[in-house]
């Protein structure tokens, strides 16, 4: 019976570490929308996301069932109350993925960044797909030190966020309002996206040590 209960929390990891894979994918996807102005890769990301919904909910479903069925204690407990919160984070940053996905389409056959911030968007994207990976990576391994690296990562995208607003105030700024907009939203989904994940770590941290971190160091 232990070694059912055993496999039982493996495979709720598993799932968590293949929603993070799926999310990874979909931020991708959604920066080479939103870079090249292709519709195709936008409807992908669209039509992909109830898969990540999906994962979610046969999660839950199986940590309810746990905590009803085994009544866990400790690392177990701990296990199963962070695997219902994380999933909710990793669902999060599909959505925020999606929402990149459908200002691309919204905005199509025209780009949505004007040339001189794409560049910043593109590293946004890569910086999200690699905080998306770790997390999953932190997930199967429960590696502290690599879930200290993803707060490293964050402050990268923290201050790619930040220097959208210094260049959509500077005064030389000559695309308008509308592009403005669609900037500061765009750069906030990426910066939110980053927070998650981040989120997704604290929470292993957790599991492992019993104590919600603040800021990771190991």
């Amino acid at each position: 019976m232990r070694d059912v209960y055993q496999e039982q929390l493996d495979e709720l990891a598993g799932a968590l570490a293949c929603m993070c894979t799926q999310v990874a994918d979909a931020m991708r996807k959604a920066t080479r929308a939103l870079l090249e102005v292709d519709l195709q890769l936008a409807e992908e990301v669209i039509s992909e996301d109830v898969r990540v919904d999906e994962i979610r909910a046969s999660a839950e479903e199986k940590a309810f069932a746990l905590l009803a069925l085994q009544a866990p204690v400790a690392t177990d407990l701990r296990i199963v109350v962070s695997a219902i919160h994380g999933a909710g984070d990793i669902e999060r940053m599909g959505d925020l993925a999606l929402h990149v996905a459908q200002a691309a389409r919204r905005r199509h056959p025209h780009p949505v960044l004007p040339a001189e911030v794409a560049p910043y968007f593109a590293e946004m994207g890569k910086v999200g797909v690699e905080l998306a990976l770790k997390a999953g990576n932190v997930i199967r391994t429960r590696d502290l030190a690599r879930a200290a690296e993803l707060e490293k990562d964050d402050d990268a995208m923290d201050d790619l966020h930040r220097h959208m607003f210094t260049v959509l105030m500077d005064r030389n700024w000559s695309h308008g309002v509308g592009p403005a907009v669609d900037i500061t939203l765009l750069a906030r989904f990426y910066e939110r996206y980053a927070d998650h994940a981040v989120a997704v770590a604290r929470r292993i941290v957790y599991v492992v040590t019993g104590q919600m971190p603040g800021p990771l160091t190991v």
